[in-house]
């Protein structure tokens, strides 16, 4: 696999913040089950895969397959399978949303509008990650506070009242460099979209590459205001973690 041109990364960091991830992970194991990680095969999603499956612990892999998924990305999910010997379960939107969505709004309808486009992640990426996640304790993710104003002041626990259950983000004060360091260093697989100006990995419509100055997040729905650039899987739409009780919230389907 080509490696990532960039500059040479100091490691100094990543014994610390291995071992906070680690930890964290951990701990969260020990008081729940039943946790389950959703990766979209990025970059920050290959720090725990390797994490995940080195420290041997019981979490379950899984990613969204919304059927517009780079032939990249698909072919990555087969490369993690066979080097760390494990399976990543497959969730994908049903035919017949699909075929509701295409005939209202046109196969690619998503350019036209933000309503449109969100209508679109609703069939593709959040109802397959509902069946993902029902029944589950917690789900882990790769995000970070500084990818985007979406994500500003991401917690590393919080309790995703949309979902009903814990959302963990250990790496949520990484840097990106930090994310490149630990990749190079355990010379993990990722995918070579990255190496073509791709720093963040959607649908294959919704991504183009970046060019320099630009912000990380600048190439996924490139056509619309930073300020909206979330397919609902991660609106911040959480609370401070609550230990002792996690009252449910009604979830608006037409907002989500």
């Amino acid at each position: 696999m080509t490696e990532r041109r960039q500059p040479s990364l100091s490691t100094d960091t990543l014994p610390t913040r291995e071992a906070a991830a680690i930890e964290l992970l951990s701990q969260v194991c020990r008081e729940l089950d039943s946790i389950v990680f959703a990766t979209s095969l990025g970059a920050e999603d290959m720090v725990l895969t390797e994490i995940i499956r080195r420290e041997r612990l019981p979490i379950r892999i899984f990613t969204l397959d919304t059927g517009r998924l780079p032939a990249e990305t698909l072919e990555l999910i087969e490369v993690v399978e066979r080097h760390y010997g494990t399976q990543i379960e497959r969730y994908a939107p049903h035919a017949d949303a699909i075929a509701d969505y295409v005939s209202r709004y046109g196969l690619d309808g998503f350019y036209d509008s933000v309503p449109a486009r969100q209508a679109c992640c609703r069939v593709r990426k959040l109802e397959p990650l509902k069946r993902a996640l029902a029944g589950q304790s917690a789900w882990v993710t790769g995000l970070r506070a500084e990818q985007s104003v979406t994500r500003a002041e991401l917690p590393a626990r919080e309790w995703d009242a949309a979902n009903g259950l814990e959302k963990i983000n250990p790496l949520a004060d990484w840097s990106e460099h930090e994310v490149w360091a630990f990749i190079r260093h355990h010379r993990v697989p990722y995918n070579p979209l990255h190496d073509q100006g791709y720093p963040s990995i959607g649908c294959a419509p919704c991504t183009r590459a970046i060019t320099v100055g630009e912000d990380v997040r600048a190439g996924r729905w490139w056509w619309e205001n930073p300020e909206t650039k979330e397919c609902g899987l991660h609106r911040r739409e959480f609370a401070p973690r609550q230990p002792s009780a996690h009252p449910a919230i009604e979830r608006d389907r037409s907002a989500a």
